[in-house]
């Protein structure tokens, strides 16, 4: 049975604080990667680092910050995040031109500012690391996934267990203030325990963070196209579930709270930017495919670029008056749209949400009778509990939130 320690869904000042009024994250997205991982359905493009214009990116993505900055330079931002792709391909040199670039636009970011870069072991080492922190970068998110051979070999890795393992001691021993490791389990072969050994072992370097993921298939990937023939080997869902009761108490013995789903943190050290993401917070997406949503004159959009990184390149000519192919895809996001996707991801998280509160900040009635109705139905189940103005889940009922969820939707 899963549990915690810590009450769920109490008031945080802190937390509030922090993601108060017109709070706003960055995200910038890196595309290139040395391999396309199979399972992957962000967008990323095959380039060697000598191969990939390192300036010219930069150049391009700071064009991109002076056109769609210009009306945002009153509002606090509380986190940037470099992703990708494998930002820790990309010349430290010319991510700190970025960075600099967006703390020159933003100069209410918060005193304390999360700082992220996304780093996989195969482009990683202690002289990167430390040049990437010389630059700005305080928070490393290392993408390890795993620790057996054939298992890395599976989901595409470039790296071995010990490249793996010590790309995050690097990080550890750069004086980073934070490090997150990413670890995937679910997949084909691996038993419950060998997912809780995995986690324990990373675990225990000291991580301050950990994003735990079952594997997902998504469409449009390799990994896709061989589950809808059927040459994909999978799990079935019952170790899957097994497997992330396993990785649950493991990480939370070894005193990182599980407190989104997928994420545990050592107290105080969540990850402020997806955070944003999960309480559903503006956010500016720069650079080759990258998303963002913004709010502006009353009016919530969501956006994302075009994923032509040559297409993408022309941008460093044109900041005043863009070619509108570079814009993208635009998206109107109405209140109603806003508050079901708020209870989408803000149910992830142990805290939960708090429905009437989210719903007044958006102007729209909570309690459409059908929700009304699937959230009696939830609570009398004990799906779903109500402390004061806040909503959650239990985490006894956490592997049934994606339908959960669902029938409140």
């Amino acid at each position: 049975m899963l549990d915690f320690t810590a009450s769920p869904g109490e008031t945080d000042a802190r937390h509030d604080q922090l993601f108060a009024g017109d709070s706003l994250g960055v995200y910038v997205h890196f595309p290139w990667c040395l391999a396309k991982c199979p399972y992957c359905d962000f967008l990323s493009v095959v380039g060697e680092r000598d191969t990939i214009p390192h300036a010219t990116y930069a150049d391009a993505v700071i064009a991109e910050l002076a056109f769609r900055s210009a009306e945002l330079r009153s509002r606090r931002i509380h986190s940037i995040f470099f992703g990708g792709g494998t930002p820790s391909l990309w010349d430290p040199n010319q991510l700190g031109r970025v960075l600099a670039a967006i703390l020159d636009a933003f100069p209410h970011a918060r005193s304390s500012l999360e700082i992220t870069a996304e780093c996989n072991p195969s482009s990683f080492d202690f002289d990167r690391a430390r040049h990437l922190l010389d630059v700005g970068v305080n928070r490393f998110s290392i993408g390890i996934q795993g620790l057996d051979a054939q298992r890395l070999q599976f989901l595409g890795r470039l790296h071995d267990r010990d490249q793996g393992l010590t790309a995050v001691e690097v990080a550890l021993a750069s004086g980073a203030r934070s490090v997150s490791a990413d670890l995937i389990y679910g997949v084909a072969g691996q038993t419950a325990a060998e997912a809780a050994s995995e986690a324990s072992v990373i675990a225990s370097l000291g991580v301050h963070h950990m994003s735990a993921y079952a594997l997902t298939i998504e469409e449009g990937t390799r990994f896709g196209a061989l589950a809808r023939t059927g040459q994909l080997p999978l799990l079935p869902d019952s170790a899957v579930a097994d497997s992330f009761c396993s990785v649950h108490e493991t990480l939370e013995q070894k005193g990182l709270g599980h407190y989104e789903i997928s994420n545990f943190s050592k107290p105080d050290f969540e990850s402020v930017h997806n955070q944003g993401y999960w309480l559903g917070r503006d956010y500016l997406g720069l650079g080759c495919g990258a998303w963002g949503t913004l709010q502006s004159q009353g009016q919530r959009s969501r956006y994302r670029n075009c994923q032509n990184p040559e297409r993408y390149l022309a941008w460093r000519t044109s900041s005043t008056s863009p070619d509108p192919t570079l814009l993208g895809a635009i998206e109107t996001i109405d209140a109603k749209t806003a508050l079901s996707e708020r209870i989408l991801l803000g149910l992830r998280l142990q805290r939960g949400i708090r429905l009437e509160r989210e719903a007044h900040e958006l102007g729209v009635d909570p309690m459409t009778h059908g929700r009304a109705r699937a959230l009696k139905k939830l609570m009398t189940r004990g799906q779903l509990i109500q402390e004061g103005e806040w909503l959650r889940i239990p985490a006894s009922s956490w592997l049934f939130a994606d339908g959960i969820i669902a029938e409140l939707l």
